[in-house]
C-alpha cells in the first residue's frame, strides 16, 4: 500500500500459471535475445517515440518478438473531435503493449509503473502520464488535467482498477477519472483484455502481488501460443443518459469486468469485425469478436467511497 486511494488486490504470483506445456529453452532464448534488440531499438527514438505512428510499430515489434498474437478490435476511440476515455481491466505490463498496438493513446497510470525495468522506460517516452497515489490532494489536479486532454482531442487509456488482477472479471472500478468524462461531454470506451493459449483461459502474463518484472518476463517467453484478446464494448455517453460518475464507473465494469449487455444510452454499437494487429510474421486467421460470455458478478473490495 503506497496512499490512502490505492488498493489491494487477493492475486498473487502463484495465480500466474501456464495453460500449456512451455516451448524449449533455446525459443526462450531467441525470444529474450529479439525482445533486447526490440527494446533497444524502440528507445533510440527518445522523444520521435511518442508520435503515434512510432508507438504503434514498437509496441507491435515487442510483442511480435514475443510471439504474442494480438486479436480484436480494430478502433478503441469515437474519432469525433473530442477524445475518448478507454476504461481498461488491468492483469499485466503487457496491457500496455496491446493497447499501443490496436490504437496509440495517451496512457494514464499509476507512478510505479514509471519505475518497472523496460515497461516504465517505454511508458516515460511515450508520454504516459502518471498518478502519484501517495498524495490524494493531487486528485482533482489528475481529473482536471485528464479533462483537458479530452477537450483538447487526445484519447486517453485508463486502468481504473487502479491495480493488477489474474483475471478478466475480479476488482471493480473507481470513479475518479470518469469525472473527467462527464466534465468535457467525452465518450467512454469500456475494453476488455483477456489472455489465452490456444483458446484455453490463461493467467501466465498476470503480474500481481510481490511478482517481480525479470519473474513475468521470464513466464511470458516460456509461454506458449499466447494471444491477447482487445474487446472494445459500446461506447456510453454520460451526458445523453444523464449519468453521473458513480453510475457511469459501475456501467463500464459492467461491460468491461463482467461483459453483460450494457444498457446504457450509447452512441454506436460494439466494433463486430477484428483485425490482427502483431508486427512481422505470416498472418494468422483472427476470429470475429463474439459478445462476452456472462460472468459470475465480481467480488467486492473495500474501495473508499469518494473515488
Amino acid at each position: 500500500m503506497n496512499g490512502p486511494w490505492d488498493v489491494s488486490s487477493d492475486c498473487t504470483p502463484d495465480c500466474a500459471a501456464h495453460a500449456l506445456p512451455r516451448v524449449p529453452a533455446g525459443r526462450m532464448a531467441r525470444r529474450g535475445a529479439a525482445f533486447a534488440r526490440t527494446v533497444r531499438r524502440a528507445l533510440t527514438d527518445g522523444e520521435r517515440m511518442a508520435e503515434p505512428g512510432r508507438l504503434r510499430t514498437h509496441a507491435r515489434g515487442l510483442l511480435d518478438a514475443l510471439d504474442i498474437q494480438v486479436e480484436g478490435a480494430a478502433a478503441l476511440t469515437a474519432g469525433d473531435g473530442i477524445g475518448t476515455l478507454v476504461v481498461v481491466n488491468h492483469i499485466s505490463w503487457l496491457d500496455i503493449l496491446a493497447l499501443l498496438a490496436v490504437e496509440p493513446v495517451t496512457l494514464l497510470a499509476k507512478r510505479e509503473v514509471g519505475g518497472w525495468p523496460v515497461v516504465g522506460g517505454l511508458a516515460r517516452r511515450a508520454g504516459t502520464h502518471f498518478i502519484d497515489r501517495t498524495h490524494p490532494r493531487r486528485l482533482p489536479h489528475t481529473v482536471r488535467e485528464v479533462s483537458e486532454l479530452l477537450a483538447a482531442g487526445r484519447s486517453v487509456a485508463v486502468f481504473p482498477q487502479a491495480t493488477t488482477w489474474c483475471t478478466a472479471e475480479a476488482g471493480t472500478f473507481r470513479r475518479a477519472t470518469f469525472q473527467a468524462a462527464i466534465d468535457v461531454g467525452a465518450p467512454v470506451r469500456p475494453v476488455t483484455l483477456g489472455y489465452s493459449q490456444q483458446g484455453l483461459p490463461s493467467t501466465v502474463a498476470a503480474f500481481c502481488g510481490e511478482d517481480t518484472f525479470a519473474g513475468s518476463l521470464r513466464r511470458v517467453l516460456a509461454a506458449r501460443a499466447l494471444t491477447i484478446r482487445v474487446t472494445a464494448h459500446p461506447l456510453l455517453t454520460p451526458l445523453d443518459a444523464g449519468l453521473d460518475r458513480r453510475e457511469l464507473a459501475a456501467r463500464a465494469a459492467r461491460a468491461a469486468l463482467v461483459g453483460r449487455p450494457v444498457t446504457a444510452v450509447t452512441s454506436a454499437t460494439a466494433v463486430t469485425g477484428a483485425t490482427p494487429v502483431t508486427g512481422g510474421g505470416s498472418a494468422r486467421p483472427t476470429a470475429a469478436l463474439r459478445p462476452a460470455v456472462p460472468a459470475p458478478p465480481a467480488p467486492q473490495q473495500d474501495t473508499p467511497v469518494h473515488v
